[in-house]
């Protein structure tokens, strides 16, 4: 072999050498990385497991009276909160009542004007003639019928009905007037009236037995 080949083997082999010195230097520095990371994400592991901990200690390290005056603060709150919503909805409801009353009054003013209006024309008339001032009376009494219907109110018949505790106070007893006459109504003396189908004064009658 010549001096020229032994001399380039000999930088083949330092060259080689020198390749592999730097492959574990940067094997061992990858190695050192991983085992940092690792390290560092088991110390994280650690300190949350260890606040976690804590927590569950300060839950059960809490007193049972605290808690129990929370939970009464609490349930207090609802109350004072519900309590003010129903004052609010009874002053609603107490208004809503006024104000039907006050329109329902209106109401029941407004139709009767009229019949009001003839009654001072009739009193203006200075007629002597009866049967004109009869006349005249009669068209303001149907009117005045009329306007009471448009109300709700209603006049309860009595002429030929059965005696009914319902609608008839009986105030006399008509004796000897026959099985066909017995517990009818022979006579009216106070007329009867309904409002919507209520009953707000009896008629007064005479029941035949």
């Amino acid at each position: 072999m010549k001096p020229e080949d032994i001399k380039d083997t000999e930088n083949n082999e330092q060259t080689n050498a020198a390749q592999e010195d730097n492959t574990d230097n940067e094997s061992q520095e990858t190695t050192g990385d991983t085992t940092q990371a690792a390290s560092e994400e088991a110390s994280t592991d650690e300190n949350k497991a260890s606040e976690s901990s804590e927590t569950s200690d300060e839950n059960n390290d809490k007193d049972p009276l605290d808690i129990a005056l929370t939970e009464i603060s609490e349930l207090k709150t609802k109350m004072l909160y519900m309590q003010a919503e129903f004052d609010n909805y009874r002053k609603r409801a107490m208004k809503e009542k006024a104000d039907l009353i006050l329109s329902g009054g209106e109401k029941t003013i407004t139709a009767v004007l009229p019949v009001i209006d003839d009654f001072e024309r009739a009193l203006a008339d200075k007629s002597d003639n009866p049967e004109a001032i009869r006349e005249g009376m009669q068209l303001i009494y149907q009117k005045f019928i009329k306007t009471l219907e448009g109300l709700g109110v209603k006049k309860i018949e009595t002429e030929g009905a059965d005696f009914n505790v319902d609608y008839h106070e009986a105030v006399a007893q008509v004796p000897g007037m026959g099985e066909d006459k017995s517990g009818k109504v022979i006579d009216c003396i106070q007329t009867g009236y309904t409002l919507n189908d209520k009953v707000i004064r009896f008629a007064k009658v005479a029941v035949g037995v």
